[in-house]
């Protein structure tokens, strides 16, 4: 899998993980609502590690040099 986030981005993912899985994260009142942030938290975190997003792959983004 090739590399398609730059450490900002990924700086920014990681962030926004920590956010949304940490203490601080938005309670609503719909169940499943909560269950979409958590899973957006995962993923934000998963492709921070990993330096990759499947959006930017679709798209033909590439922000590894910024």
């Amino acid at each position: 899998m090739k590399q398609n986030l730059g450490i900002t981005d990924r700086v920014l993912r990681f962030t926004l993980a920590f956010w949304l899985l940490g203490p601080w994260q938005p309670q609503f009142n719909i169940r499943w609502l909560n269950w979409i942030v958590l899973i957006i938290g995962v993923i934000a975190l998963i492709e921070s590690f990993i330096a990759t997003c499947w959006l930017h792959t679709i798209f033909k983004i590439n922000n590894k040099n910024q």
